[in-house]
């Protein structure tokens, strides 16, 4: 299981390159066309589709990687006793956000299934809400491994 988790780390973390570069790519090639006259009427809105994924997973690449911005200005002068359970309390509180992003997330991707791109006529809106879930889910599964290695430190 630990073998799996760790492949789809790699793939999120590859998908997430390979989203960037096409994300620059395709801003680049739009404007230069625009310029020239013949603009890609799509190249906005696939943007936005592929930098919410990119946004949504690289948060939870960020929180794996404990790069997220936190403030433990205070918390580093509690004992370490207080402050893994401080650290425990937070990562409670991040895992019942998480899983409420979940359910709106799904429930946002249901009610947005017929709603259609401007520029890309028969592209579902729900494929960029349905980042939301499939991130948070991701987040959650980061989330409980961090809670079980703050138990197991205890």
């Amino acid at each position: 299981m630990k073998k799996l988790y760790e492949y789809i780390c790699k793939g999120e973390t590859f998908l997430i390159k390979v989203f960037l570069v096409f994300i620059v790519g395709l801003v680049f090639v739009a404007a230069m066309t625009r310029y020239v006259g013949y603009p890609i009427n799509w190249s906005v809105d696939m943007a936005v589709c592929l930098f919410a994924w990119c946004t949504f997973l690289g948060g939870d690449v960020a929180m794996r990687n404990n790069k997220l911005m936190n403030v433990e200005f205070l918390i580093k002068k509690l004992p370490g006793k207080y402050r893994n359970s401080i650290e425990l309390i937070n990562l409670f509180i991040i895992l019942i956000f998480l899983l409420a992003l979940i359910g709106y997330g799904i429930h946002l991707s249901y009610t947005t299934r017929f709603r259609q791109f401007q520029g890309i006529p028969g592209f579902s809106y729900s494929w960029v809400t349905i980042s939301v879930p499939i991130a948070g889910t991701l987040m959650v599964i980061t989330t409980i491994s961090k809670i079980r290695e703050k138990l197991i430190r205890r």
